[in-house]
């Protein structure tokens, strides 16, 4: 393996000072195109070419794997069928007849990156691979995809059947969002069933960088002869979670571990300290006013120079009108990063006030008891 120490120093990162208008071109690398992109703030960190559309290879079964899990329960058992086999390429090894569920179909497709498998999908879901091939296209839309045209469920290339590395790792951070997808795509192996009668198959990822980057999380390979290597990889580290994307690469492997060990140097995880709040004034209430409180605010991914730009914004009214209910959202607490927000949570009543009554409230009700008690007497 090369060292990687020339490599990551070449690497320009985000420009100092907070959001980067641009995030800057870098040099070194192998791959044509290179995004190394940050989930949370959806910042690009740093980028090679990053929005030409080039072809994906078999990176493009993320889209297929999200489109099964988003539209068909897991436990759903699917019946091969002759026509969506008839595929070339890597393949899990399905035949016509076999019965897989929709689980080990979608881990069959991302670690053995089963070309069947894909076309599999495709048919259940929509018949056949053009209709599912406009259901690509609508969900990429959907995530921001703007420099992406899907052919083929597969990523076996055809047509127009392409993508570039920036929309690549907003897909890339969709698939993360999703709890079972993120799973199998960070298993190294996996043993699932399929056939029939259905039969245990062992099935080993080919991303080789779970194996040689300690903080890899995953996420998926892809290789033709027009497309030359590709990869999308995700990595986390003391709560930061980055994702890197190369297409048309030589030495991929290393160009990610230099993207990521580049990278994680310029970001941190801060946790945010939630503020002290003020009682607010109640007018017309039984008392004069409420305690508030709000959740603790979670941990937030920024720059390194960006921990001296944090400030709060504490948004109240000057009073509320009683009635207060518990729990009642009266306000707003703004954790702000320079003019970047992080997040927003609600400020509520820590109690409730009840509504005070008007004036010659007693006397009128005394007033209406005597008369009530007067007519009861002259029954």
């Amino acid at each position: 393996m090369r060292r990687l120490t020339g490599l990551a120093a070449a690497l320009l990162l985000a420009l100092p000072g907070g959001l980067p208008a641009r995030a800057q071109e870098v040099g070194g690398l192998s791959s044509l195109s290179a995004v190394l992109y940050e989930p949370e703030s959806g910042r690009v960190l740093c980028e090679k070419d990053g929005h030409t559309p080039r072809p994906m290879a078999s990176t493009t079964k993320l889209m297929t794997a999200l489109l099964a899990v988003e539209n068909c329960p897991l436990e759903q058992e699917v019946v091969v069928t002759a026509e969506a086999v008839r595929v070339e390429g890597s393949a899990l090894g399905l035949r016509a007849g076999d019965r897989i569920t929709v689980e080990d179909l979608v881990t069959g497709l991302l670690l053995e990156s089963g070309n069947d498998a894909a076309n599999v999908i495709a048919y259940t879901l929509d018949g056949g691979i053009p209709a599912f091939a406009r259901r690509m296209n609508a969900r990429a839309a959907e995530i921001g995809m703007e420099d992406t045209t899907f052919v083929t469920p597969s990523g076996l290339d055809e047509g127009e059947h392409s993508s570039s590395a920036y929309d690549m790792a907003l897909l890339a951070a969709e698939v993360l969002k999703n709890e079972t997808l993120a799973a199998v795509c960070a298993m190294k192996t996996a043993v699932i069933q399929f056939g029939n009668p259905p039969r245990e198959v062992t099935v080993s990822n080919h991303n080789k960088l779970l194996r040689l980057y300690p903080y890899a999380i995953g996420m998926k390979t892809g290789f033709t002869k027009k497309s030359g290597r590709c990869l999308v990889s995700a990595a986390r580290k003391d709560g930061v979670t980055l994702i890197a994307v190369t297409l048309n690469g030589g030495d991929y492997w290393n160009d990610h571990m230099a993207l990521y060990n580049a990278g994680f140097t310029q970001v941190e995880s801060v946790a945010l300290t939630a503020p002290e709040l003020p009682g607010l004034p109640v007018a017309g209430g039984l008392t004069g006013s409420v305690a508030l409180t709000t959740e603790a605010p979670p941990a937030r991914t920024l720059l390194t120079d960006e921990k001296e730009q944090l400030h709060v914004k504490i948004e109240l009214p000057r009073f509320l009108l009683a009635p207060v209910r518990e729990g009642e959202e009266v306000g707003r607490v703004r954790y702000m990063a320079g003019d970047r927000e992080l997040c927003v949570l609600p400020v509520t009543a820590a109690g409730s006030v009840s509504e005070r009554p008007v004036a010659g409230y007693w006397e009128r009700l005394w007033e209406y008891w005597l008369e009530l008690l007067t007519g009861l007497l002259r029954l």
